[in-house]
């Protein structure tokens, strides 16, 4: 029987083929929602009475035998920094406390025009740029395993909510890890595409950072890989806004041939940030079960990984920030918070010559990436050396969240993250699948045989 924890796959077919009406499904996740929310603060906005009518609505097409979308009526939630016409989209900021778009972006538009049927908003650190989901306007979001612990940034309510099955989709956005970290945290699965695969028209974090431009991409978040196969083709392609999009067609993983692919793995980098106990278990337990599928696998580390840590300030920060200035004077932000003055405004601007060295460090960082990844197909890794932590300590150097995954942002290369494991108190670990640029679908076809090999998603006990 379909049911909310189903996946988006599954859901979308029992739709079109009758066997549950859009109207139930909805109802079903409203009542999750309802149920789970007042613990994780997750779903910070809803448009539940639209969203009946647009059920309704659904039911009826179907009646009439009326052609179809991918995902018609299937109710979905998205990430309260893509604007959604009619409904408030704060991005986490609270200049934008009441800003109501007049349009959708372009990722919810595409949704909506494949049939999905839009609930709600979902949680965000303010503008996105932080690695635990807390903000001014709407506070705290916890983890769906242990409310103790943050379901991480800066897509942690979509990662929340679709764990805990009151979402089978969601759109994340990642800058530096913001859809593989929430996804380990919150143990489901979610791809960083590849630069340039999905425009950005209507995120509140576009191409409007400047030297930071290619880091952000937005890409799905479920809690099956499937999902994530029939997501990813629907919101691909230029739009005639985003300048950085580029039309390249998006390949089957189902035609991927796993014996002939060529498997690198490490752990750590230099011993620095090594893994806990229970994450290099996980870890070792992905590269043995890949073993048995790929062609080989090596234990391998990309040698310019070290440099991450200082390139990261040195591009993102060289102007003094002033970027996420320009941004917060753009809505009218006069109060930041915290985690946005922790991890952005307190970095001091370098000359000219020193911030326009640091670009080209950070092409030579690419071109070493595409050096090291030319005798291997893909590239397992942590995501982070240790599960969800407690709130409040995501800055904390021992943490370091974004050191496994930032680096594939400045790469620009695809990456999956799902869960393959968990830790000895009961929260997810996640294992993250990179790939050359523009194969998403070696990704997805790694991160499928793990998912069957290892299990995936697990239901969370709230």
């Amino acid at each position: 029987m379909v049911d909310n924890f189903s996946s988006l796959t599954e859901i979308a077919r029992a739709i079109r083929e009758r066997e549950v009406s859009a109207s139930e499904m909805l109802e079903a996740h409203l009542a999750r929602i309802d149920e789970v929310n007042p613990t994780l603060n997750a779903v910070v906005a809803l448009c539940s009475e639209r969203a009946r009518s647009e059920a309704t609505t659904a039911d009826a097409a179907i009646a009439r035998g009326d052609a179809l979308g991918p995902l018609h009526g299937v109710p979905i939630t998205l990430k309260d920094s893509h604007d959604t016409e009619g409904l408030v989209t704060t991005g986490g900021t609270l200049g934008r406390k009441e800003f109501v778009p007049e349009a959708d972006s372009t990722v919810a538009a595409r949704l909506r025009a494949a049939g999905a049927i839009l609930m709600g908003k979902t949680n965000t650190p303010e503008l996105t740029l932080s690695g635990e989901t807390d903000n001014l306007v709407y506070g705290q979001t916890r983890n769906p395993f242990n409310p103790e612990r943050t379901p991480g940034g800066s897509s942690g309510g979509a990662a929340a909510i679709v764990s805990a099955g009151g979402s089978p989709l969601d759109m994340g956005s990642d800058t530096g890890g913001s859809i593989r970290l929430p996804s380990h945290f919150s143990g489901i699965c979610g791809i960083k595409p590849t630069a340039g695969r999905v425009p950005r028209t209507g995120h509140i974090v576009s191409w409007e950072m400047g030297a930071l431009e290619a880091w952000t991409t937005i890409g799905p978040m479920c809690r099956y890989v499937e999902d994530l196969e029939l997501a990813l083709p629907i919101i691909s392609g230029p739009d005639g806004v985003d300048p950085f999009i580029h039309p390249v067609p998006l390949r089957d993983s189902a035609d991927v041939d796993l014996s002939g692919l060529h498997i690198a793995w490490y752990a750590d980098v230099d011993g620095y940030l090594a893994p806990d106990d229970d994450t290099r278990a996980v870890l070792d337990a992905a590269v043995t079960a890949l073993a048995e599928r790929v062609g080989s696998v090596a234990h391998d580390t990309p040698p310019p990984l070290a440099e991450y840590v200082d390139l990261w300030p040195r591009v993102g920060g060289g102007d003094g920030r002033g970027w996420v200035k320009r941004l917060l004077d753009k809505w009218g932000t006069t109060e930041e918070s915290e985690f946005l003055r922790k991890g952005f405004d307190r970095i001091e601007p370098t000359d000219t010559d020193v911030f326009t060295e640091s670009l080209e460090y950070q092409d030579r960082f690419r071109s070493e990436m595409l050096q090291f990844i030319q005798p291997y197909d893909a590239i397992v890794a942590p995501v982070a050396a240790r599960p969800a932590p407690e709130h409040g300590n995501t800055y904390s150097q021992e943490l370091r969240t974004m050191f496994y995954t930032g680096p594939y942002n400045i790469a620009g290369w695809p990456g999956t993250a799902l869960r393959c494991g968990t830790s000895g108190d009961g929260l997810p670990i996640g294992i993250q699948v990179l790939a050359h640029p523009w194969r998403e679908d070696v990704t997805l076809a790694l991160a499928r045989a793990l998912e069957q090999d290892l299990g995936g998603w697990q239901r969370p006990p709230i």
